[in-house]
This record gives structure tokens, sequence and C-alpha cells, in this order.
């Protein structure tokens, strides 16, 4: 063994990586401390920040009490040598108070067991993860497909959805409404999408809606439902399956008329009554033509009734997608619907 590699193995027996941050941050803070002491009218104390507020953001729940008290002690220390004058009374008490809360953030934390920039990365890798299973998987050239999110005050979390999977020459999509919205209904998405998007690729499509009812009552959320459409496609025939869950109706463009027709199908919401039955509606789309299915964010007002927010909604569709279906359902999604609701779009066209 190197001399190089004995001396790196021994130093992580005595300060495991874990610890080496910590370490790091009692030396600092211990310089800080001496530096004041050393020269009280030159060092203000508002150097003590700096490790207690990365602390703050690097240390885990375990670590980071104990090192905001260490902090407090060190600045009682150095205290000792200032002027006793209001602004250092005040520079104190702003420290200590600073400590304390990032203490109790730590006492929130320990539910999670990770320092806050790891939590924030998990958090983030979670709503990757939505979007990813929302991306449309490879289809042939004559099939174009786009779904598009956006969430209530433009907070990164939503509770709409789109999950999506192709199984040979089908294409499997469901567009998913999670009660309430933002970062509350987030929250529930980011369970209920990873659960959706594998009932959608491992179960017939006749037996997708009723497992994850059947999922959501196993749940016992306080807003334990959601609303959802689901769309069986076959990218052969363009022959379609819908089936409904207490969601908006779906809306298919006819190329030949140019008009958009309301396909209404109805069923009970997910989450609320045990062996629902979820009837197909089921038609054929021809080349050219187009399709929509959104979530309610998309058409529904405290001012407005749905039906009415669905003929504006194909208004603008027929506006917007006219002879350029590429890019339409993020043009249709910035046009329509509340800033104050989650939104969400999928778009089909058949070339």
């Amino acid at each position: 063994m190197s001399p190089r590699r004995w001396l790196g193995e021994t130093f992580d027996r005595v300060v495991p990586r874990g610890s080496r941050i910590l370490w790091a941050l009692v030396v600092a803070t211990a310089l800080v401390g001496a530096t004041i002491l050393r020269f009280p009218q030159e060092a203000p104390l508002t150097g003590l920040l700096v490790p207690l507020v990365v602390a703050g953001l690097v240390l885990g729940p375990r670590q980071l009490p104990w090192f905001v008290v260490y902090v407090l002690v060190v600045l009682a220390v150095a205290s000792l040598r200032q002027e006793p004058d209001v602004r250092v009374v005040l520079t104190a008490v702003v420290i200590f108070v600073l400590g304390l809360l990032i203490m109790m953030s730590s006492f929130r934390r320990s539910r999670l067991g990770v320092a806050g920039i790891q939590g924030e990365m998990m958090l983030v890798d979670l709503r990757d993860r939505i979007l990813r299973q929302g991306g449309i998987p490879a289809l042939p050239d004559d099939w174009y497909a786009a779904a598009e999110l956006r969430s209530a005050g433009g907070t990164p979390f939503a509770g709409d959805f789109v999950v999506a999977s192709r199984v040979g020459q089908r294409l499997e999509v469901a567009v998913v409404d999670v009660s309430g919205k933002g970062q509350g209904a987030g929250t529930r998405a980011l369970l209920l999408s990873g659960a959706i998007g594998g009932l959608l690729s491992a179960l017939p499509p006749a037996e997708f809606l009723s497992a994850a009812n059947t999922f959501l009552l196993r749940q016992d959320w306080e807003e334990g439902f959601a609303t959802a459409i689901h769309l069986s496609l076959d990218l052969d025939t363009g022959h379609y399956d819908i089936r409904s869950a207490g969601h908006p109706p779906a809306a298919l463009r006819h190329a030949g008329s140019g008009r958009w027709e309301v396909l209404e199908c109805e069923g009970p919401v997910l989450g609320l009554i045990e062996d629902a039955d979820y009837p197909t509606t089921s038609g054929e789309m021809l080349p050219g033509d187009a399709m929509l299915l959104y979530t309610d964010g998309m058409v529904e007002t405290r001012n407005r009734d749905i039906s009415l927010g669905i003929d504006r909604m194909l208004g603008q569709a027929e506006r917007l997608l006219r002879g350029r279906f590429e890019g339409g359902a993020a043009r249709l999604v910035d046009a329509l619907g509340s800033r104050n609701d989650d939104r969400a779009l999928l778009l089909v066209h058949r070339r």
C-alpha cells in the first residue's frame, strides 16, 4: 500500500467524511471568535453569521443544533471584549435569534433526516421525475404529441400531471388532476404520479382507472381524490378509447370539417367509490385530426362555468393551432386558464 493511500485511509478512520464539514465549521468559528477577541474594535461580531448560515445549509439535523449552541457560546465569549453599547447588544441579539431560527428549522428537518441542500435536491429530483414521466415516448412520423404543465403561482410543484407510455403500437396517456393546487397538491402528485405511471404501462387499458381508484382509496389522504382522463390510442389504425374519472371531456378536431367535437365520457372521481366502473368512449382519429386532453385549470375560473370555458378553449385552439400543431400545446396553456390554478394540456395530432 502506498504511503498516500495509507494516509488517506487513516484520515478517513479518524475523521469520517460526514464529520469533515462539521469540523471545518467548528475550526472556522473558533478562528472568527479568536479574531474578535484579539481585535475587538476592528473585527465585528457579525463575522459569526457566516459559519452559522453555512451550517444551516449543509449540516444534518443531528449535527446542526449542537453547532448552533457552539456558535452562541463563542458569541457570548467574544462579546466580553466588546464595548457594551447599543450596537453590540443589537448585533448579539440578532445573531442569537438567527441561531434559534436555524435550530428550529433543524428540528423540522429531522423528519426528513437530511441537510437543507440535500432536502431541496431530493425535491427537485422528484419534481424532475414527474416531468420525465410526462414526456411523450417516440412516435411514428405520422403522429405528433406534446404535453405542457403550469403550476399555480409559478411554483415548481403542481397537482396536475401527465404520464405517458408506449406499449407496442399503442400510446397510453393519462392526464391527472390531484385535489388542491400548488405545493399542497404537488406533494400528493409526487407519490401518485409514480403509481399511475407504473399502472399505465403494466395493466390492460380497461383496468387502468379501476386500479388507480383502488390505489387512491388505500392512501387515506385528507384530500384523497383526483380526477383523470385516460387515452389509449392505436398508432396503426388511429382507433382510440377514452375513459374518464370525473375529468373534463376530451375534444377532437375533425380535419374534414375543421370543427371541434367534445367527447363526453363520464365516470366517478378516483378515490371516492369502491369498485367503480369507467365506461369507454371510442372512435378513430383520421389523418389531420387532433385531440386535446386537459385539466379544469384550463377552462374553469371562479367567474366562468366550465362549459363556457371549454367553448373558449376550443375557440382559442381554432385560432392558435390552425395549420401549425407543433408547439401548439405550449401556446394554448400560455393563452388560457388562471395563473392561480394548476394547468395541464396534452395535444395529439395525426399528420
